[in-house]
């Protein structure tokens, strides 16, 4: 994934902006710019509320009715956002494909889970009633969870929450799409659970040839699935390049900041890191830098003019005026 798009990109966002409309106007994504190649493994990192989400249903076209969606979304060079809602509704399902958060809402509850996965190959890729429940079947030993043909009679609230998110996750691998984008696919599940999960879409990444798009405020997850990342923070990105890179020599002070937070074997709990403050109300956004209140690097000019994202000597894109002063911490 990098800032800069190219001809050859699979998955292209192009100055996207959201604003929700309610009581009042709400900017949730501000001019995310990213673009992501044939199977490639990227990770979008930040706190909660930051645009991450947004961005994905946005691609997706899963957003709230009234939400105000404006910038380019192209898939293989075709514009999503231009699409009809029946060609979009296509694309999106079949080769773009999203995993999402939630898996006890993402499920019907009136519905078995086999059936919700044959609905999959009924609707997409024309499969009789009966093709279409042995593939879902085959599927759902092919995730990890036994006894596949008695739990595709069973309706999601039987299941266990590892068990409901690998039948998500069988839903949108279901018709080999070449875009996955995986929102935070490991929230509420127990530590064991999640390294499975975590491990089964490195599987299926492979096998179906995938580029996967980790959406997670997990800076540990992260560095078990991707080789780039997007920072985010307050809708925008503030930083992008090689995760290795970002995890040795972070550029961006709201990366430093996570970084410091995260725990490790040689780091004392008394040492951790935390940012202060707390993120800003993104209908009410500062003049500036959207961080400098919660910056230790902030000066004037970052309480007073909006950084953008720029291309420094070893090639990191960074949105901070002292990128430069303050890299590493």
């Amino acid at each position: 994934m990098s800032q800069s798009t190219s001809d050859t990109a699979l998955l292209t966002i192009e100055d996207l902006r959201v604003t929700f409309h309610g009581e009042r106007e709400v900017p949730a994504v501000r001019g995310v710019s990213l673009s992501l190649s044939a199977k490639e493994s990227v990770a979008v990192l930040g706190e909660s509320g930051c645009g991450k989400t947004a961005t994905a249903r946005a691609v997706m076209g899963l957003l709230e009715p009234g939400t105000e969606v404006a910038g380019r979304i192209a898939y293989r060079g075709e514009d999503v956002l231009a699409l009809p809602a029946k060609r979009r509704r296509a694309l999106c399902g079949s080769k773009i494909a999203m995993v999402f958060q939630d898996a006890q809402t993402a499920l019907n509850p009136s519905f078995a889970v086999g059936d919700q996965i044959a609905e999959m190959f009924r609707v997409h890729a024309g499969a009789s009633r009966k093709v279409a429940r042995e593939q879902a079947t085959d599927l759902i030993a092919r995730v990890g969870i036994p006894d596949a043909r008695r739990r595709a009679g069973e309706y999601p609230h039987q299941l266990s929450g590892g068990m409901r998110q690998r039948v998500v996750i069988a839903m949108a691998v279901a018709l080999g799409p070449e875009v996955l984008l995986a929102d935070e696919p490991t929230t509420a599940l127990d530590v064991t659970v999640q390294a499975q999960i975590i491990e089964l879409l490195q599987e299926l990444r492979r096998e179906y040839r995938t580029a996967l798009v980790l959406i997670t405020h997990d800076l540990a997850v992260a560095a078990q699935v991707a080789s780039r990342g997007a920072v985010m923070y307050a809708g925008q990105v503030v930083e992008t390049g090689p995760l290795e890179r970002l995890y040795r020599t972070p550029r961006h002070p709201y990366t430093i900041s996570l970084l410091e937070s995260v725990p490790r074997v040689e780091r004392r709990v008394e040492e951790l890191g935390s940012i202060p403050g707390s993120p800003p109300d993104p209908a009410a956004l500062p003049t500036g830098c959207a961080f400098a209140a919660r910056c230790r690097f902030a000066v004037d000019v970052c309480r007073a003019e909006q950084p953008v994202l720029r291309r420094l000597a070893d090639d990191s894109l960074v949105a901070c005026h002292r990128a430069e002063e303050v890299a590493g911490g």
